[in-house]
């Protein structure tokens, strides 16, 4: 019913808008361990800086998905994004001009991780506001084949850009941002028709976890998550460690996380026609996980990790997409942006500590023992999963 997905106007801007930002995020993402190892010897750092960022994100996303409900949507994702352009921009100057202050480096990622904290809400009820229900399920694919566009070109980019110049990944990545700002003004999202009441923060954030809380199979998915995104992201510089310690220069670690964008976007092209139900999948997509990182540790060569993060992306979309479509249909849209900021903080809340974990341990025992630790932690998990009640509640008003 109503306008293809393919041409709501509206959808295709966020989503083009998303996809050119968060590929911009990528150029930096690889590339600022690469730097932080070249000025400091260490990859500490660059977890530290990773670390900071995510606490910023989660203790500023309950706040602002109270704010995203009350605020006109639309003007919050663009400003949001037209702020982390002119803070990247300052990462490129901290660069160009040679200063490679880590304080700077790690003030910056604090604005970025509370603009981020705003983005996403602000975005997710924007679809939601441009996307019927009955095309929820395909939006999220598309969703997720933006994201694994990003990681496939990405990476790679991102160290070519690097060595063109240590600065270069950081002006590309402001201009992407910029890009996104504009494509979301130009998406014209619609305001909410009613607009709640101004009352108490603490009283809005209330009614949200209220209604979570009440709905036990989605907050089991949501502490499910919060391990898997702890052990996930843990898992990455060990992979960057990985392929450095077996001598890889710095185009292969690049061009080993495209596995990533190459797995998630086969798995995102057959994620609308999978109909597994979704709590099943979270036991095999957390059995993947672990086997996958066990398997990076194979002394294979530096270029082996491609092929076990690519099964892994394959796997990662066909969840994300049944999860994110079946959670959207059921949040009320007066609840959606705190909701989100809820299932995003919850299942993030321990994220901070995962890059400084995962590169304390690499540079403890190295990128291979990471691994296989993080690995054995996800089986774990899985195991835990599968006597888990994890289904979600039938529809329902309020």
């Amino acid at each position: 019913m109503g306008v293809p997905l393919r041409k709501n106007v509206q959808f295709q801007l966020l989503w083009l808008g998303g996809t050119v930002s968060q590929l911009g995020t990528q150029l930096t993402t690889y590339a600022m361990p690469l730097l932080i190892l070249a000025v400091t010897g260490s990859f500490f750092w660059a977890g530290v800086i990773a670390g900071v960022r995510a606490t910023t994100l989660i203790l500023t996303q309950m706040p602002a998905g109270v704010w995203v409900d009350r605020w006109d949507r639309g003007k919050v994702l663009v400003w949001s994004q037209t702020t982390q352009a002119v803070a990247v921009a300052a990462m490129a100057a901290n660069v160009v001009t040679g200063l490679n202050s880590i304080p700077l480096f790690i003030a910056l990622a604090a604005v970025d991780g509370v603009c981020t904290a705003f983005a996403g809400p602000a975005r997710s009820t924007a679809i939601k506001a441009v996307v019927p229900p009955d095309q929820l399920r395909t939006a999220f694919a598309q969703e997720e084949a933006r994201g694994h566009v990003a990681w496939l070109a990405g990476p790679s980019l991102g160290a070519l850009l690097y060595g063109f110049g240590r600065a270069v990944p950081f002006v590309a990545d402001a201009v992407t941002f910029l890009v996104a700002a504009v494509c979301a003004w130009f998406a014209k999202i619609p305001a909410r028709t009613e607009q709640r009441p101004r009352g108490r923060v603490r009283h809005d954030v209330r009614e949200a976890w209220t209604w979570l809380w009440r709905r036990r199979g989605m907050r089991n998915v949501v502490a499910i998550f919060l391990t898997l995104n702890l052990l996930g992201t843990a898992s990455m510089i060990p992979v960057v460690a990985v392929v450095k310690e077996r001598g890889g220069p710095d185009w292969l670690v690049g061009l080993v996380l495209t596995g990533v964008g190459v797995g998630g976007l086969l798995g995102a092209l057959i994620s609308p026609k999978v109909t597994l139900r979704y709590d099943r999948l979270i036991v095999a997509v957390l059995t993947v996980f672990g086997v996958s990182n066990l398997a990076m540790a194979l002394p294979f060569g530096a270029w082996w990790p491609f092929v076990p993060l690519m099964v892994t992306a394959i796997a990662t979309p066909l969840l994300n997409v049944s999860v994110s479509a079946i959670f959207t249909g059921l949040v009320p849209d007066d609840l959606m942006g705190r909701i989100d900021a809820i299932l995003t903080f919850a299942s993030r809340a321990l994220t901070p500590l995962a890059p400084v974990l995962g590169a304390f341990l690499a540079d403890l025992a190295g990128g291979a023992l990471a691994l296989l630790v993080f690995g054995a932690l996800i089986l774990v998990t899985a195991l835990v999963a599968a006597f888990t009640d994890l289904r979600a509640p039938a529809p329902q008003q309020s």
